[in-house]
Protein backbone atom coordinates (compact mmCIF):
# COMPACT_ATOMS: atom_id res chain seq x y z
CA UNK A 1 0.00 0.00 0.00
CA UNK A 2 1.67 3.19 -0.87
CA UNK A 3 0.59 5.36 1.84
CA UNK A 4 0.29 2.81 5.48
CA UNK A 5 2.55 1.48 7.72
CA UNK A 6 0.87 -1.00 10.26
CA UNK A 7 3.72 -0.31 12.55
CA UNK A 8 1.85 2.58 14.23
CA UNK A 9 3.80 5.48 12.65
CA UNK A 10 1.44 6.50 9.58
CA UNK A 11 2.75 9.55 8.93
CA UNK A 12 0.07 10.76 6.36
CA UNK A 13 -2.74 10.05 8.15
CA UNK A 14 -2.28 12.93 10.41
CA UNK A 15 -0.78 15.54 7.93
CA UNK A 16 -2.77 18.29 6.76
CA UNK A 17 -0.14 20.37 4.55
CA UNK A 18 -1.11 21.93 1.45
CA UNK A 19 0.12 19.79 -1.39
CA UNK A 20 -0.13 16.82 -4.02
CA UNK A 21 -0.62 13.07 -2.72
CA UNK A 22 1.40 11.14 -5.88
CA UNK A 23 2.12 7.18 -6.08
CA UNK A 24 5.22 6.12 -3.96
CA UNK A 25 6.17 3.91 -6.91
CA UNK A 26 5.75 6.24 -10.20
CA UNK A 27 5.48 9.84 -8.41
CA UNK A 28 1.92 9.52 -10.28
CA UNK A 29 -0.21 12.75 -9.58
CA UNK A 30 -3.52 10.92 -7.31
CA UNK A 31 -5.16 13.08 -4.58
CA UNK A 32 -5.23 16.61 -3.02
CA UNK A 33 -4.77 17.91 0.02
CA UNK A 34 -8.25 19.85 -0.31
CA UNK A 35 -9.88 16.51 -0.66
CA UNK A 36 -8.31 15.04 2.59
CA UNK A 37 -10.19 15.00 5.86
CA UNK A 38 -9.91 13.43 8.97
CA UNK A 39 -11.18 9.72 9.54
CA UNK A 40 -10.85 6.63 12.01
CA UNK A 41 -9.53 4.43 9.97
CA UNK A 42 -5.78 3.96 10.03
CA UNK A 43 -5.27 5.57 6.63
CA UNK A 44 -4.92 9.10 4.97
CA UNK A 45 -8.77 9.48 3.44
CA UNK A 46 -10.11 12.00 0.71
CA UNK A 47 -13.16 12.50 -0.95
CA UNK A 48 -11.72 12.08 -4.85
CA UNK A 49 -9.02 11.92 -6.74
CA UNK A 50 -6.78 14.50 -8.98
CA UNK A 51 -8.32 13.89 -12.44
CA UNK A 52 -10.92 11.01 -13.16
CA UNK A 53 -7.60 9.24 -14.95
CA UNK A 54 -5.20 9.78 -11.46
CA UNK A 55 -6.69 5.89 -10.69
CA UNK A 56 -8.04 3.09 -11.98
CA UNK A 57 -11.02 1.14 -10.07
CA UNK A 58 -12.07 -2.28 -9.89
CA UNK A 59 -15.64 -3.03 -8.74
CA UNK A 60 -14.75 -5.69 -5.26
CA UNK A 61 -18.38 -5.38 -3.65
CA UNK A 62 -21.83 -2.98 -4.37
CA UNK A 63 -19.97 -0.73 -2.27
CA UNK A 64 -16.26 -0.61 -2.62
CA UNK A 65 -14.03 -0.44 -6.15
CA UNK A 66 -10.23 -2.05 -5.38
CA UNK A 67 -7.99 1.76 -6.97
CA UNK A 68 -4.75 1.25 -8.39
CA UNK A 69 -2.60 3.96 -9.77
CA UNK A 70 -3.83 5.24 -12.98
CA UNK A 71 -0.35 4.94 -14.62
CA UNK A 72 1.50 1.84 -12.79
CA UNK A 73 -1.16 -0.32 -11.19
CA UNK A 74 0.53 -0.24 -8.03
CA UNK A 75 -2.23 -0.66 -5.69
CA UNK A 76 -3.78 2.15 -3.21
CA UNK A 77 -6.66 0.47 -1.27
CA UNK A 78 -10.38 0.93 -1.97
CA UNK A 79 -13.02 3.58 -2.86
CA UNK A 80 -15.52 3.23 0.03
CA UNK A 81 -19.05 4.46 -1.89
CA UNK A 82 -21.27 6.73 0.30
CA UNK A 83 -18.51 6.32 3.32
CA UNK A 84 -17.10 9.92 2.85
CA UNK A 85 -17.81 13.24 5.44
CA UNK A 86 -21.12 14.15 3.73
CA UNK A 87 -23.80 12.38 2.38
CA UNK A 88 -22.95 11.07 -1.12
CA UNK A 89 -19.41 11.42 -1.09
CA UNK A 90 -16.86 8.07 -1.14
CA UNK A 91 -13.95 7.49 0.97
CA UNK A 92 -10.97 6.59 -0.52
Amino acid sequence: MSFCSFLGKEFYKEHFKPGIYVCSQCGHPLFSSRSKYAHSSPWPAFTETIREDSVTKMMETLTAYKVLCGKCGNGLGHEFLNDGPEEGLSRF
